[in-house]
């Protein structure tokens, strides 16, 4: 018997990086999986939505700031138990506004990112970002 795999949900992902290379992690609000881990803001990209278009959507609903540039970073799929995913991360070093808490969510701009537990799919790339950032 064979159990049809629903194909992966595409989530557009922002890492905005300030001059100093400091990036802003938001906590998952409560009421939604994984409730309380923190991880990079974004959210899913709707049918027949670019990617980037997403992002600018859901960092305008979700902080009310307005991205100006992102440049594709890259892409990890992660299978959680109650979703599979395709995370398309992009980096922001210009955007408009200051980031606000429009759901009632936590966030932070964190250096060497010291806030607690990180969303499993998260862990990996801060590594990578930590090369990028301080390779400047």
């Amino acid at each position: 018997m064979t159990h049809a795999v629903a194909p992966p949900i595409d989530v557009a992902v922002g890492i905005l990086m300030q001059p100093n290379g400091d990036v802003l992690l938001g906590q998952r609000p409560a009421g939604k999986p994984y409730a309380g881990y923190w991880e990079f803001p974004g959210g899913k990209v709707e049918a027949g939505e670019a990617i980037l278009d997403a992002l600018k959507r859901e960092f305008v609903e979700e902080l009310g700031i307005e991205i100006v540039s992102a440049e594709p970073w890259c892409g990890v799929e992660h299978v959680y138990p109650h979703a599979h995913v395709r995370l398309h991360f992009y980096i922001s070093r210009e955007w408009q506004g200051e980031p606000q808490s429009l759901e009632g969510q936590a966030f932070a701009w964190q250096g060497s990112v010291a806030v607690a537990p990180l969303l499993p799919a998260t862990i990996p790339l801060i590594e990578f970002l930590d090369m990028l950032r301080y390779e400047q």
